[in-house]
């Protein structure tokens, strides 16, 4: 199942609710990610460029812009990243690939 890196961050006004009522976010939205045949690998609070930074195992592409979409268009994340990720293997067969493919750069 493909795998894909979900980083983004908390609207201030969000942060400010967590101030008041500590929780994990993560178990609350859980359901939702399930109910499109995603699966929660892991989950971190972050510093630095994104608050929150999560590894989901997705049936595919639009499974993870759905998710990504119902959760942006809640109003209390922004900046939501995905990136799709690949294993080692996927990516030496890429290279095998790219070798092969016959591109020349321009004057060589």
């Amino acid at each position: 199942m493909p795998q894909y890196l979900v980083q983004f961050n908390y609207t201030d006004e969000a942060v400010a609710n967590l101030v008041q009522n500590p929780q994990d976010r993560i178990e609350a939205v859980r359901p939702a990610f399930e109910e499109l045949g995603i699966t929660i690998r892991g989950s971190w609070l972050a510093f630095g460029d994104y608050d929150v930074v999560v590894i989901i195992d997705a049936p595919g592409n639009v499974q993870a812009v759905a998710i990504a979409m119902a959760i942006g268009s809640g109003g209390a994340v922004q900046n939501y990243k995905t990136t799709p990720l690949m294993t080692w293997d996927e990516g030496v067969e890429a290279m095998r690939a790219a070798g092969g493919s016959g591109y020349r750069p321009p004057g060589s």
